[in-house]
């Protein structure tokens, strides 16, 4: 695991590289010099210039990789700079060694709006080890006594969007319709943007996306900013319909038309006339149903089973599915001609992981529901959750996206004991990762789907989740039992493999 030092280059740094007695080596030789890094990531907003002179003077000092960033800021306390700034290296880092890093950030160097950025840094997105440098104490590790509960991105980093706020030029002021859509993430902006242009008009709407991505909610939040709204709204899932009951379940039958048909039934889009049909996981249905439902769109009518006369409706079809359609039209699994027909307007909702900073406020919004719905239980207490908790949730990536988020906090809140749910209610609340065969890890055939960052989590993840639980949740024992060199060690790891 690659030992990688990250810092602003600072002023005493500069100093220093001058050969200045009085400011002596300076936070960053200093570092360099007591510990033993593999690289040393300078960020600097003094110009190549001066700063190549000091990268030259601290090559002399380690024999560690230095990589220099040149970075203008508007303002050395300029908060939202630093944070984009530190963040945007931090994450390409990382990336670069396939996440299998390990993260130092120096507080000395620089401003004291930088160390507070490294502060918030490793308290929410990057777990790091924090460390400080001085002539009088050395270098040690920084002892930071508290928890931060941070967005991803804040706010007021975000910088307009001009096409969003040209796309949204027309839209009326409000739209109370999507409040229930929990987000402040652009990307989630621009689906409700586009949703709210589309929801006047009566054309066919496609929401593709992960399972628990809240499709269902989208469609009935688009139904009800509609014309159509105070007509009905039916919701189908066509993977849950036997096949062999899909042609009544649509269109409706006869009394009689088949055994069991004691008396006649309307199908949904009969019931749903004048309304919205939603079609969930349309991609489920079998060829032969795709062909009556293209029918039934082109020529506005279904006729019953048993039944000889047409009946015309008028439904607006809104279809969903977690399934790429493109790819089942290529493949032969789904019509091309039902597809171009139900793809007049297509909304894309991103996975949960791909939406920086809604986690956060999901949280808040759904224990808040919890809590609501929870009230008349017998024994429930109103529970609230700590900010260790909320960053350990934060990290997660949520591969069942809001619904697993949602599920997650519900089984916290039950299991709890006292009024705070804490890290290691979350911790047991949070179902286990769905992995591929985990056994076996050291004859894994090479090749397309090998993957060794993923292999050693999982490998690291067992033995420190065991050692913790074997030591009753004693840290120093924990340490010892899986031969970490220290407490602060093993307190990386568990961070760093998202156990805290």
């Amino acid at each position: 695991m690659a030992q990688i030092l990250i810092c602003w280059l600072g002023a005493t740094d500069l100093k220093a590289s001058s050969e200045n007695e009085k400011v002596g080596l300076g936070p960053i030789a200093q570092a360099v010099i007591e510990r033993t890094y593999d690289e040393i990531v300078l960020i600097s907003n003094y110009g190549k210039d001066r700063s190549s002179k000091y990268i030259k003077w601290l090559h002399e000092k380690t024999p560690a990789k230095i990589t220099a960033h040149y970075e203008s800021l508007s303002s050395p306390t300029n908060f939202g700079e630093i944070y984009q700034t530190a963040s945007r290296l931090v994450s390409d880092k990382i990336s670069e060694y396939a996440s299998s890093v390990s993260l130092t950030f120096h507080l000395s160097p620089g401003t004291p709006a930088m160390a507070a950025v490294w502060i918030i840094l490793s308290k929410t997105r990057f777990p790091a080890e924090l460390i400080e440098s001085s002539r009088e104490h050395g270098v040690r590790t920084a002892s930071i006594p508290f928890d931060i509960s941070a967005e991803f991105i804040p706010d007021l980093l975000r910088g307009p969007d001009k096409r969003l706020e040209k796309l949204a030029a027309g839209l009326p002021p409000e739209a109370p319709e999507f409040e229930n859509i929990i987000h402040k993430s652009r990307i989630m902006s621009r689906v409700i943007t586009k949703a709210r242009h589309i929801a006047p008009r009566s054309v066919p709407v496609l929401i593709e996306g992960e399972t628990g991505t809240g499709k269902e909610l989208l469609a009935r939040a688009i139904h009800e900013a509609s014309p159509r709204k105070s007509k009905p709204f039916l919701a189908v899932n066509c993977g849950a319909i036997p096949s062999e009951l899909i042609e009544s379940e649509l269109f409706g039958h006869e009394k009689g038309a088949f055994t069991g048909a004691d008396k006649q039934k309307p199908g949904y889009f009969e019931a749903s006339d004048t309304g919205t049909l939603f079609l969930d996981e349309i991609g489920e249905l079998p060829m032969s149903a795709q062909a009556k439902i293209l029918r039934a769109l082109q020529e506005k009518e279904i006729t019953r089973l048993g039944a000889t006369q047409t009946i015309k409706f008028d439904v607006r079809i809104i279809a969903a599915t977690n399934r790429n359609l493109i790819d089942e039209v290529a493949a032969n699994h789904f019509r091309s001609d039902l597809f171009y027909r139900i793809v007049v307007a297509v909304l894309k909702l991103p996975p949960l992981r791909e939406r920086p900073g809604d986690v956060s406020l999901l949280i808040d919004r759904l224990l808040d529901q919890i809590n609501k719905e929870s009230v008349d239980e017998p024994g429930y207490k109103y529970k609230k959750i700590s900010a260790s908790a909320k960053n350990l949730m934060l990290q997660h990536v949520w591969p069942g996206n809001v619904r697993e988020l949602q599920n997650t906090l519900r089984r916290a809140a039950i299991w709890s004991v006292g009024p705070t749910i804490d890290t290691q209610d979350i911790r047991e609340a949070i179902l286990p990762m769905i992995h591929t065969n985990t056994d076996n890890l050291l004859n894994r055939p090479l090749g397309k789907d090998f993957n060794l960052s993923e292999l050693m989590e999982i490998l690291a993840q067992h033995y420190l989740k065991r050692a913790l639980d074997e030591a009753n949740g004693n840290k120093s024992k924990a340490t010892e039992l899986v031969g970490l060199p220290s407490y602060q060690t093993f307190s990386n790891w568990l961070k760093k493999y998202h156990i805290i």
